[in-house]
Protein backbone atom coordinates (compact mmCIF):
# COMPACT_ATOMS: atom_id res chain seq x y z
CA UNK A 1 0.00 0.00 0.00
CA UNK A 2 1.29 3.31 -1.08
CA UNK A 3 -0.05 6.63 -0.29
CA UNK A 4 -0.25 9.56 -3.07
CA UNK A 5 0.97 13.13 -2.37
CA UNK A 6 -1.89 15.73 -1.66
CA UNK A 7 -1.67 17.19 -4.93
CA UNK A 8 -2.71 13.91 -6.28
CA UNK A 9 -5.07 13.30 -3.57
CA UNK A 10 -6.85 16.51 -3.85
CA UNK A 11 -6.84 15.74 -7.54
CA UNK A 12 -8.47 12.02 -7.65
CA UNK A 13 -11.38 13.51 -4.93
CA UNK A 14 -11.72 16.77 -7.24
CA UNK A 15 -12.24 14.99 -9.89
CA UNK A 16 -15.12 12.91 -8.72
CA UNK A 17 -17.05 15.68 -7.42
CA UNK A 18 -15.62 16.72 -4.18
CA UNK A 19 -15.25 20.39 -3.21
CA UNK A 20 -11.65 21.19 -2.45
CA UNK A 21 -9.92 24.61 -1.07
CA UNK A 22 -8.14 26.70 -3.75
CA UNK A 23 -4.72 25.10 -4.22
CA UNK A 24 -1.61 25.06 -6.68
CA UNK A 25 1.62 23.32 -6.20
CA UNK A 26 4.99 25.16 -6.91
CA UNK A 27 8.58 23.99 -7.12
CA UNK A 28 10.27 26.85 -4.78
CA UNK A 29 9.32 29.80 -2.54
CA UNK A 30 9.35 32.08 -5.44
CA UNK A 31 6.48 29.99 -7.57
CA UNK A 32 4.95 29.67 -4.19
CA UNK A 33 4.14 33.47 -3.97
CA UNK A 34 3.19 33.65 -7.05
CA UNK A 35 0.80 31.10 -6.65
CA UNK A 36 -0.56 32.92 -2.94
CA UNK A 37 -1.06 35.65 -4.76
CA UNK A 38 -3.58 34.35 -7.72
CA UNK A 39 -5.22 32.33 -5.05
CA UNK A 40 -5.64 35.19 -2.38
CA UNK A 41 -4.19 35.52 1.69
CA UNK A 42 -4.57 33.78 4.17
CA UNK A 43 -3.15 30.99 2.56
CA UNK A 44 -1.90 27.57 3.88
CA UNK A 45 1.75 26.07 2.18
CA UNK A 46 2.55 22.56 2.83
CA UNK A 47 5.67 20.40 2.10
CA UNK A 48 3.94 17.59 -0.83
CA UNK A 49 5.19 14.57 -1.55
CA UNK A 50 3.87 11.12 -2.10
CA UNK A 51 5.92 9.90 1.26
CA UNK A 52 4.64 12.63 3.11
CA UNK A 53 1.57 11.41 4.65
CA UNK A 54 1.19 13.35 7.85
CA UNK A 55 2.64 16.38 7.67
CA UNK A 56 1.31 17.89 11.42
CA UNK A 57 3.27 15.28 13.33
CA UNK A 58 6.70 16.76 11.42
CA UNK A 59 5.76 20.31 11.65
CA UNK A 60 5.83 20.21 7.02
CA UNK A 61 2.23 22.46 7.11
CA UNK A 62 2.18 26.68 7.99
CA UNK A 63 -1.19 28.15 8.50
CA UNK A 64 -2.34 31.51 8.28
CA UNK A 65 0.05 33.09 6.33
CA UNK A 66 -0.77 36.54 5.48
CA UNK A 67 1.85 38.09 3.42
CA UNK A 68 4.30 37.36 0.00
CA UNK A 69 7.35 37.15 3.01
CA UNK A 70 5.71 34.88 5.01
CA UNK A 71 5.04 31.99 1.62
CA UNK A 72 8.72 32.89 0.88
CA UNK A 73 9.69 31.78 4.58
CA UNK A 74 7.61 29.06 5.00
CA UNK A 75 8.49 27.58 1.67
CA UNK A 76 12.30 27.70 2.61
CA UNK A 77 11.75 26.20 5.88
CA UNK A 78 9.60 23.62 4.64
CA UNK A 79 11.70 22.49 1.56
CA UNK A 80 14.70 22.75 4.05
CA UNK A 81 12.77 20.16 6.59
CA UNK A 82 12.70 17.82 3.83
CA UNK A 83 14.20 14.34 4.42
CA UNK A 84 15.83 12.07 1.91
CA UNK A 85 12.91 8.90 2.11
CA UNK A 86 10.86 11.74 0.74
CA UNK A 87 12.13 11.79 -2.28
CA UNK A 88 10.64 14.57 -4.85
CA UNK A 89 8.60 17.08 -3.74
CA UNK A 90 7.16 20.30 -3.74
CA UNK A 91 5.09 23.00 -2.04
CA UNK A 92 1.42 23.11 -2.15
CA UNK A 93 -0.35 26.00 -1.28
CA UNK A 94 -4.17 26.36 -0.48
CA UNK A 95 -6.59 28.98 0.73
CA UNK A 96 -7.55 29.23 4.19
CA UNK A 97 -10.92 27.89 4.72
CA UNK A 98 -12.82 29.54 7.94
CA UNK A 99 -15.73 27.51 9.68
CA UNK A 100 -17.16 26.64 12.99
CA UNK A 101 -17.56 23.37 12.34
CA UNK A 102 -15.71 20.19 10.84
CA UNK A 103 -16.31 16.99 9.56
CA UNK A 104 -14.75 14.16 8.59
CA UNK A 105 -15.78 11.58 5.80
CA UNK A 106 -13.68 8.91 3.58
CA UNK A 107 -13.65 5.49 2.42
CA UNK A 108 -12.29 2.15 3.71
CA UNK A 109 -11.85 -1.11 2.43
CA UNK A 110 -13.36 -3.54 5.29
CA UNK A 111 -11.55 -7.04 4.85
CA UNK A 112 -15.24 -8.42 5.42
CA UNK A 113 -17.76 -6.07 4.29
CA UNK A 114 -15.71 -4.13 1.33
CA UNK A 115 -15.72 -0.77 0.50
CA UNK A 116 -17.78 1.38 3.20
CA UNK A 117 -17.93 5.43 3.25
CA UNK A 118 -17.59 6.96 5.92
CA UNK A 119 -18.93 10.56 7.89
CA UNK A 120 -18.36 11.67 11.21
CA UNK A 121 -17.97 15.03 13.41
CA UNK A 122 -14.51 16.13 13.44
CA UNK A 123 -12.41 18.79 14.63
CA UNK A 124 -12.27 19.57 18.52
CA UNK A 125 -15.57 18.25 19.01
CA UNK A 126 -15.04 14.82 17.90
CA UNK A 127 -13.58 13.67 21.01
CA UNK A 128 -16.59 14.91 22.70
CA UNK A 129 -19.52 13.14 20.77
CA UNK A 130 -17.21 10.14 19.13
CA UNK A 131 -20.01 10.57 16.26
CA UNK A 132 -19.16 8.35 12.88
CA UNK A 133 -21.48 6.85 10.09
CA UNK A 134 -20.91 4.18 8.01
CA UNK A 135 -22.32 2.88 4.81
CA UNK A 136 -21.36 -0.08 2.56
CA UNK A 137 -20.61 1.44 -1.34
CA UNK A 138 -21.87 1.43 -3.89
CA UNK A 139 -24.49 3.66 -2.43
CA UNK A 140 -26.84 6.45 -4.04
CA UNK A 141 -28.55 9.97 -2.85
CA UNK A 142 -31.61 8.17 -0.61
CA UNK A 143 -28.81 6.01 1.24
CA UNK A 144 -26.44 8.96 1.44
CA UNK A 145 -29.12 10.88 3.23
CA UNK A 146 -29.88 8.32 5.19
CA UNK A 147 -25.89 8.47 6.61
CA UNK A 148 -26.29 11.80 7.16
CA UNK A 149 -29.10 11.25 9.33
CA UNK A 150 -27.23 8.37 11.47
CA UNK A 151 -25.49 10.85 12.96
CA UNK A 152 -26.11 11.68 16.63
CA UNK A 153 -25.32 15.51 16.50
CA UNK A 154 -28.04 16.47 14.10
CA UNK A 155 -28.03 20.01 15.61
CA UNK A 156 -24.50 20.83 14.32
CA UNK A 157 -25.98 20.28 10.81
CA UNK A 158 -28.38 22.92 11.21
CA UNK A 159 -28.04 26.95 11.64
CA UNK A 160 -25.19 27.11 13.85
CA UNK A 161 -23.39 29.92 15.67
CA UNK A 162 -24.73 32.66 12.99
CA UNK A 163 -23.83 30.36 10.15
CA UNK A 164 -26.72 28.56 7.76
CA UNK A 165 -27.24 25.11 7.96
CA UNK A 166 -24.56 22.60 6.31
CA UNK A 167 -26.07 22.30 2.67
CA UNK A 168 -26.92 18.55 2.84
CA UNK A 169 -27.22 18.39 -0.84
CA UNK A 170 -23.55 19.42 -1.25
CA UNK A 171 -22.26 16.94 1.46
CA UNK A 172 -24.27 14.15 0.00
CA UNK A 173 -23.10 14.94 -3.46
CA UNK A 174 -19.29 14.28 -1.36
CA UNK A 175 -20.96 11.04 -0.14
CA UNK A 176 -21.38 10.31 -3.30
CA UNK A 177 -18.48 11.02 -5.17
CA UNK A 178 -16.50 8.78 -2.40
CA UNK A 179 -19.23 6.17 -3.03
CA UNK A 180 -18.16 6.07 -7.09
CA UNK A 181 -14.44 6.10 -6.20
CA UNK A 182 -14.91 2.65 -4.48
CA UNK A 183 -15.25 1.29 -8.46
CA UNK A 184 -11.45 1.80 -8.56
CA UNK A 185 -10.21 -1.47 -7.17
CA UNK A 186 -6.77 -0.14 -6.73
CA UNK A 187 -7.93 2.64 -4.31
CA UNK A 188 -7.39 1.27 -0.71
CA UNK A 189 -8.84 4.43 1.27
CA UNK A 190 -9.96 8.28 1.23
CA UNK A 191 -9.16 10.56 4.39
CA UNK A 192 -10.90 13.73 4.13
CA UNK A 193 -10.32 15.03 7.15
CA UNK A 194 -11.30 17.91 7.94
CA UNK A 195 -13.89 19.19 5.55
CA UNK A 196 -14.23 22.54 7.42
CA UNK A 197 -18.35 24.21 6.69
CA UNK A 198 -17.80 27.29 5.23
CA UNK A 199 -21.46 29.17 4.84
CA UNK A 200 -23.06 25.78 4.61
CA UNK A 201 -20.80 24.21 2.08
CA UNK A 202 -18.44 21.33 2.84
CA UNK A 203 -14.90 21.90 1.97
CA UNK A 204 -11.99 19.88 2.00
CA UNK A 205 -9.06 21.11 3.18
CA UNK A 206 -6.76 18.30 3.64
CA UNK A 207 -6.85 15.00 1.40
CA UNK A 208 -5.24 11.40 1.98
CA UNK A 209 -5.83 8.92 -0.59
CA UNK A 210 -4.21 5.09 -0.31
CA UNK A 211 -3.53 2.96 -2.90
CA UNK A 212 -2.32 -0.96 -3.78
CA UNK A 213 0.14 0.94 -6.34
CA UNK A 214 1.59 4.41 -7.39
CA UNK A 215 -0.24 5.61 -10.24
CA UNK A 216 2.05 5.96 -13.69
CA UNK A 217 4.04 9.15 -14.10
CA UNK A 218 2.07 12.00 -15.33
CA UNK A 219 -1.67 10.57 -14.13
CA UNK A 220 -2.72 13.68 -11.91
CA UNK A 221 -2.39 17.56 -12.98
CA UNK A 222 -1.11 19.40 -10.43
CA UNK A 223 -1.41 23.18 -11.60
CA UNK A 224 -3.53 25.39 -9.94
CA UNK A 225 -6.75 24.27 -8.91
CA UNK A 226 -10.16 25.33 -7.91
CA UNK A 227 -12.26 24.56 -5.30
CA UNK A 228 -15.50 25.28 -7.15
CA UNK A 229 -16.75 22.44 -8.73
CA UNK A 230 -18.67 24.01 -11.34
Amino acid sequence: MVTISEAASRTTVANAGVIVSDWATAPDPEEAVVAAKTIGFPVAVKLCGDAIAHKTERGLLRLGIDSAEEVREAGIELLEAARPEDGSVELLITAMARGDRELIAGLVRDPQFGPCVMLGVGGILAEVFADVAFRLAPLGRKEAHDLLNDLSAQALLGPFRGQPAVDREALVDTICALSDLADDPDLVSIDLNPLIVVEGQPIAVDVLVERRHLPSSGTFETAATSGDPN
